[in-house]
């Protein structure tokens, strides 16, 4: 269920920069979010270069391009950036409600997984909870703290009830909470 690529460290280095600046701490640069939570690229790189972190913008392009999450994303003329999702600052990233598709999952680590099918998801400290179509995609975050679980989530239960679910460029969904009667855990041994 994984797929490793090599990814320059460099690169590494700038999506988690970019993370941290864009996500949740853009003062910390000086900047201030746009309504969305677009940045101009210029004031970003003139920022970190401040800040004593270079960043050319054939590095930004070729991060925003190759990151295996797609965490990032430009406006169609290239001039402003955003993270797509995963905020822990107050930001409306201006999306609009979409009826979300049959099969949406949500990985997340053995240990965590009583607590969840007792009181479901919770955004924590983000402003959505954050589900994919993916079940590779949540296999690799549910690894990422030890034995990864899958969940299986019932959106047309969800949606019949009143839940609104989001869509991101990146083909993250998002919703604010996802109740346990929603909530299936799936069999990782039936689906290798």
């Amino acid at each position: 269920m994984t797929g490793n690529r090599q990814i320059p460290q460099r690169y590494v280095r700038i999506s988690k920069y970019l993370s941290k600046h864009l996500r949740h701490q853009p003062e910390r640069l000086g900047l201030e979010l746009l309504p969305g939570g677009w940045i101009e690229v210029d004031k970003l790189l003139s920022a970190a270069s401040a800040h004593g972190f270079e960043i050319s913008l054939a590095d930004l392009q070729q991060v925003v391009a190759t990151n295996d999450k797609q965490r990032f994303a430009f406006n169609e003329s290239g001039d402003l950036i955003r993270a797509n999702q995963g905020h822990s600052i107050e930001i409306d990233l201006q999306l609009l409600a979409k009826t979300p598709p049959d099969a949406l999952y949500h990985g997340t680590h053995v240990k965590a997984i009583a607590a969840i099918l007792a009181s479901g998801l919770q955004k924590m400290s983000r402003h959505h909870v954050h589900l994919t179509t993916d079940l590779n995609m949540a296999f690799k975050v549910g690894s990422r703290r030890g034995e990864s679980v899958i969940l299986a989530v019932d959106t047309h239960a969800m949606v019949a009830d009143g839940y609104s679910f989001y869509r991101t460029d990146n083909d993250v969904w998002l919703v604010d909470t996802v109740p346990p009667q929603y909530l299936t855990q799936i069999d990782l041994a039936s689906t290798a």
